[in-house]
């Protein structure tokens, strides 16, 4: 019998407060375990704007603790609810001064397995991050959930293929990348670089845009997410370019042996060879 796991991912709109921010993918997650998804993942900082396309600090009121904020607790009860996996991606704040752009795991009984903190921080225009964030300490955790192992990989995490191959070698089998990424240059790299990491590491990609503009910037946020399979296929349709959607797919985790078997990159890998790609 195939190893079929049915995965969702929601590309939202900017709604303009938390409450109402929550509640829409509190829907979003009730319609995807309708049509029997078990697994689903939000954007990078679903529950807010994309706020770091200005530095100031009125806008460090975003964060909350993380697993003891409200949010992920919102989301604990949603996943006992629903019976889904849940990635949730929130601006977490550790202590104060201690800030990190973060994704929380909670398993499809409502328990925290766990988070991923964004390893890799932009400072470029309408990507003000490093005035908010600290670089991730956490590693690279994949998670064993209830439909497979689970890695995260946040937004311009993705230009980095190190951490994508070392969720590999922790074992992912599907990897969620809630990511906040506007037209121009980027969207030529929005379809070539997840399709790649999939390709070279021989699991599942969950790519998840934002779509329309907000406040705070004039960043257009184009959507177009989509799930890639380890061929680097996209599977089924690619998520519009304007519009909010909640995107459901079937994933055969199957294929992940078998192409694995059949191209044996993991084999051939000559970490023996790679000093010097971890010298500063």
């Amino acid at each position: 019998m195939a190893n079929v796991v049915r995965a969702a991912l929601v590309q939202a709109t900017w709604t303009g407060d938390t409450e109402s921010m929550v509640a829409k993918h509190e829907e979003h997650a009730r319609e995807a375990a309708r049509q029997g998804a078990k697994i689903i993942g939000f954007q990078e900082v679903f529950n807010a704007p994309y706020f770091c396309q200005v530095q100031d600090p009125e806008h460090y009121s975003w964060a909350e603790p993380v697993p003891d904020g409200p949010t992920t607790r919102r989301m604990q009860e949603l996943a006992r609810e629903t019976g889904m996996v849940i990635v949730v991606p929130v601006f977490e704040v550790e202590q104060s001064g201690f800030y990190y752009n973060t994704a929380a795991v909670i398993d499809s009984d409502g328990t925290f397995l766990g988070k991923y903190r964004k390893h890799h921080i932009p400072q470029v225009k309408g990507f003000w991050e490093k005035y908010y964030f600290k670089p991730g300490n956490v590693g690279w955790p994949v998670f064993e959930t209830s439909v497979g192992k689970v890695g995260v990989y946040i937004c311009y995490d993705r230009h980095f293929p190190e951490g994508w191959r070392q969720l590999g070698l922790n074992g992912a089998q599907l990897v969620y990348n809630p990511s906040a990424t506007s037209r121009g240059l980027s969207a030529y790299l929005w379809q070539l670089e997840q399709p790649a990491a999939a390709v070279a590491n021989e699991y599942f990609v969950a790519a998840i845009n934002r779509v329309g503009q907000e406040p705070y910037g004039d960043n257009d946020f184009y959507g177009t997410s989509y799930f890639v399979d380890p061929r680097g296929q996209v599977v089924g349709e690619i998520a519009s370019d304007k519009s909010e959607e909640l995107v459901v797919r079937d994933l055969d985790f199957d294929l992940i042996d078998e192409v694995r078997q059949q191209w044996a990159f993991y084999r051939d890998r000559r970490p023996d060879a790679y000093e010097g790609l971890v010298q500063p």
